[in-house]
């Protein structure tokens, strides 16, 4: 199973005051690129992995989706979705991504933010989704883009003439990675960006678009810590289809 890190109170409390979950979409800065890489909605029977306070299901139901279904880990994020929707055509699951089994053919799109780096059998993940998807379906999915993963540190580190180099840690190492964010011990998941292609290329998805994350002049304008991502890349956006 899982880490259910997002049922600690403490992780929970301080994830909770973060601005793309006090804001919603509207504080995400990188809404707009995944937003361009969705195919249209009218009509698709949606699956949202690891949906958190289920901002992207409502979106994509205001889109025209005929349906969503949702999943998350955490209790507390399914409850916090469930509070916040009146939406008949959109439902809510607890599931481990990690056990996972959709139903065959199922679902015209699947997307996912920021959530596959917490599954360690990401093999497994991308045969299940293929299988759930129908012919011709679409897979979006956002994770933490594997150099910023592998960071040593999670800020800039300055040397003696002040000069800042963002360290890397085993680049090629793959495997479990902890890290202290709002708590302790959190686990995640590190592949090389090889790895993921080439795992989601086996599975037989075809790749329609890579993105690897930067804040735009005007997001920069507007939230100077932003210019932070101009040096190395913190967020990889995929669009692939199932043939």
């Amino acid at each position: 199973m899982a880490q259910n890190i997002y049922d600690n109170p403490d992780f929970f409390g301080g994830y909770s005051q973060l601005p793309r979950q006090l804001l919603g979409l509207d504080g995400t800065p990188e809404w707009p690129a995944i937003r361009a890489m969705l195919p249209g909605l009218t009509g698709k029977a949606v699956a949202d992995l690891g949906c958190g306070f289920g901002w992207a299901s409502r979106w994509m139901r205001e889109q025209g989706a005929a349906s969503v279904t949702a999943y998350d880990l955490s209790e507390n994020m399914i409850a916090r979705a469930t509070a916040q929707t009146a939406d008949a055509a959109i439902t809510y699951h607890r599931a481990d991504l990690e056990t996972l089994e959709l139903p065959k053919a199922g679902f015209d799109l699947i997307y996912s933010a920021l959530t596959f780096h917490y599954v360690e059998d990401f093999d497994r993940l991308a045969r299940m989704i293929g299988d759930a998807l129908v012919a011709g379906g679409d897979l979006v999915f956002t994770i933490e883009h594997p150099i910023f993963m592998a960071a040593r540190h999670p800020h800039w580190i300055v040397d003696e003439d002040g000069h800042k180099t963002w360290p890397v840690n085993g680049y090629s190492v793959e495997g479990e990675r902890r890290t202290d964010w709002f708590t302790k011990g959190v686990v995640k998941y590190h592949r090389t960006l090889a790895t993921t292609l080439n795992t989601l290329i086996k599975t037989g998805f075809q790749i329609h678009q890579i993105n690897e994350f930067a804040p735009t002049t005007e997001q920069i304008a507007a939230l100077p810590d932003l210019a932070e991502e101009l040096e190395r890349p913190m967020m990889l956006l995929l669009s692939l289809r199932k043939p």
